[in-house]
């Protein structure tokens, strides 16, 4: 009979240990490559998906530009317009301003010379004084007002 010497148990431990080592990085190794094959996978679906995505988002930056500059064309039309009403109200009210004035003037003049002056003489207002924001009427002596 053979008897096992010390070197040879430690050799076949280092064996077995090593088999064991191997045997768990091939697990291992398998492992990540089903991982990077899902994540291929993963991405190719994501590019798919995210191509048609940018495509439209490209068009309604487009379509949107396309409405910025209408509304754009559209202010600078309505700042010409009220240019153009300002000056016309300006040239307006001075061609026709002062000669409705003096035709009113004439108009209310006319009225008080045919209508009398009786009419147009306002009453004697009271007096008044104001004390610390109030206004108080002044009374006479004998309870009248002055």
């Amino acid at each position: 009979m053979h008897t096992v010497s010390g070197g040879e148990v430690a050799g076949i431990l280092v064996a077995v240990f090593w088999a064991i080592l191997v045997s768990f990085l091939a697990v291992a190794l398998a492992r990540l490559a089903q991982t990077l094959r899902a994540t291929t996978k993963l991405v190719a679906e994501v590019t798919d998906q995210a191509v048609p995505l940018l495509a439209d988002a490209s068009s309604a930056v487009r379509s949107a530009q396309t409405q910025i500059d209408r509304v754009d064309s559209i202010a600078s039309d309505v700042q010409e317009v009220t240019s153009n009403a300002s000056a016309l109200s300006t040239t307006v009210a001075s061609t026709f301003g002062g000669p409705l004035v003096k035709v009113a003037a004439f108009g209310y003049g006319v009225r008080r010379a045919l209508g009398g002056r009786k009419e147009d003489v306002p009453a004697k207002a009271s007096r008044r004084t104001v004390i610390v924001g109030r206004t108080v009427s002044r009374l006479g002596a004998r309870g009248k007002r002055d």
